[in-house]
């Protein structure tokens, strides 16, 4: 018996989230019974991060126990022509047979990505949230300092979360501003309004994320970038540890889980 370690990706879209459930096509039950059938075994992965309905990934992790002698760097190969053309595995190794990838000390990174623009792009709606009045991302910039460091972010988790601990590490939190020129618009790239078509995308790296933590960032951000609120609010909404004093929700479409890292030692001593 070994056990092998898979990164996945894929777009949520179509799926009911991540974690299998009875009503509903998930990431991982379709991975549970394409690799059962490719094995000859009941396989049932383990998960990283339990991504919501909409929610995409580029590097998920999980893992299986298996009694197959097919190498583990060579699983990868033999599973992806089974899977439908939104879920690939990215690498596949065998690792510790101890690892567990929700119990390993691990940072993960998140973007939120934000089209801003006076018409939608029907070409980013499955990746972006579409927002058409301009935000003032310099704000969004100010405020998201205040959420970096070890900070109780019970302001900024679902009521539903079912932890005792709401303490969080954010590493990083950056939100970044990139030009798009859609085809068809002048030397300047702006529509007839003067608004430049751009993306803005919040990125995020922690050692661990509470229940739509992620997406309730975004959207208290978002709230700044809107003159909702001030930048200097946001310390006031960590304080308040009330998920009242922070900003809504936003959508699954813009979240996408881009890395989970670990330690070397952990995956394979």
């Amino acid at each position: 018996m070994k056990r092998v370690m898979l990164r996945v990706a894929y777009d949520g879209t179509e799926y009911c989230g991540w974690q299998r459930q009875p009503n509903g096509i998930t990431v991982e039950g379709i991975l549970n019974s394409r690799l059962s059938a490719l094995l000859g075994e009941d396989i049932e992965v383990i998960g990283a991060s339990r991504t919501d309905a909409g929610v995409h990934a580029r590097g998920n992790v999980c893992v299986f126990d298996t009694k197959s002698r097919i190498p583990g760097e060579k699983l990868a190969h033999a599973l992806n022509p089974s899977l439908p053309e939104d879920i690939t595995v990215q690498e596949s190794c065998e690792v510790a047979a101890d690892f567990h990838p929700r119990h390993c000390d691990c940072n993960k990174t998140y973007e939120y990505q934000i089209y801003n623009a006076t018409f939608p792009d029907p070409l980013l709606r499955r990746y972006s949230h579409f927002l058409y009045r301009p935000l003032d991302v310099s704000a969004m910039q100010q405020a998201a300092k205040y959420l970096v460091g070890e900070h109780d972010f019970k302001s900024f988790c679902s009521v539903n979360t079912q932890v005792n601990e709401t303490v969080r590490r954010v590493n990083y939190l950056e939100v970044l501003e990139g030009g798009i020129r859609p085809y068809g618009f002048g030397a300047t790239g702006e529509t007839s309004d003067g608004i430049m078509p751009r993306l803005i995308t919040i990125r995020i790296n922690g050692n661990g994320f509470l229940y739509n933590m992620v997406r309730i960032i975004a959207g208290t951000l978002i709230e700044v970038g809107y003159h909702k609120r001030t930048p200097k609010s946001l310390a006031e909404s960590l304080a308040a540890c009330d998920r009242k004093a922070a900003g809504a929700t936003a959508p699954a479409c813009g979240l996408t889980l881009l890395e989970i890292q670990y330690g070397k030692t952990s995956m394979f001593q």
